[in-house]
């Protein structure tokens, strides 16, 4: 018996050893990102190993970047675009969801396949296609080459009706029995009991959204327009290759999706789990 404790301890002991080491190896950039966001440019490349912790630090960074208007336009920009595709997507997503879950129409398990066949599609092969069409539309240059995009997303469609189905049928169906149209029920009934898969979405989505460098880049030609992923780059010129102030800039931009997971992380993983009740 004590020898069979003693190798589950290693195990155990190993185990958080190497999930310790994998760690540490993700945050490694974030570390090296914000220790150079604390030094000048020229001391951000001398041995950084060798100087995690900056002898001096160096506030000037982030005084440059918070009095530069510029920069707060283009949180704003990134605000004003996450929060809509968010809106826009919870809305079509969910229906779609729901539609998918539990009604019974011609054609749904074909449309759904094509549907889930587009995921196999990268994204980059219809950069072009996409750059064509918003030109036809007027929509190059606006916030909407972004948002519209964003709004009906196969992946979360997929988590969503997974989610649903693990809702038992028998509470709509009584609701339906009672007089309830399936918008009454869609309403009131499954997005109530949807709340983790839902806040997985939204975590999910201001990441993805966010963080998204290539949509603003192609779409967006005016500074003024700009999302803040992209709009970090102009410091180069406004500045010269100034390393640690486009850090500085970074660091700000990675702190806003660590505090939404850290406070929404319970139903992350929660919404997780639940969406793989039932195929």
């Amino acid at each position: 018996m004590g020898a069979l404790l003693a190798r589950k301890n290693l195990s155990t002991t190993l185990y958080s050893i190497l999930m310790f080491i994998i760690a540490l190896t993700m945050i490694s950039p974030f570390i090296f990102m914000i220790s150079a966001s604390l030094k000048t440019t020229a001391d951000a490349f001398d041995d950084p190993l060798a100087h995690i912790i900056p002898k001096t630090i160096y506030w000037e960074n982030y005084k440059t970047l918070f009095s530069s208007p510029d920069y707060f336009i283009w949180i704003g920009n990134s605000f004003k675009v996450v929060v809509l595709s968010i809106l826009l997507r919870g809305f079509m997503v969910t229906m779609a969801a729901y539609a998918f879950a539990r009604l019974n129409f011609k054609g749904k398990s074909l449309l759904l396949f094509f549907s889930m066949s587009t995921l196999a599609i990268p994204s980059d092969t219809t950069v072009v296609a996409r750059y064509l069409m918003y030109k036809y539309l007027h929509m190059l240059d606006t916030h909407w080459a972004i948002i519209i995009p964003a709004i009906f997303d196969v992946f979360f469609l997929f988590l969503l009706r997974q989610f649903f189905m693990g809702i038992p049928k028998e509470i709509t169906e009584a609701a339906i029995m009672d007089g309830c149209s399936h918008y009454r029920v869609y309403f009131r009934i499954i997005l109530p009991l949807a709340v983790p898969a839902l806040l997985t979405m939204v975590i999910f989505s201001f990441v993805f959204i966010w963080n998204d460098f290539a949509g603003p880049y192609i779409f967006i030609s005016s500074q003024e327009k700009q999302l803040v992923t992209v709009g970090i780059q102009y410091f180069s010129s406004i500045a010269g290759a100034n390393y640690s102030l486009q850090m500085a800039g970074a660091s700000i931009v990675v702190l806003l999706p660590i505090i939404l997971f850290t406070f929404a992380q319970k139903y992350f993983v929660q919404g997780i789990a639940s969406s793989g009740v039932k195929g």
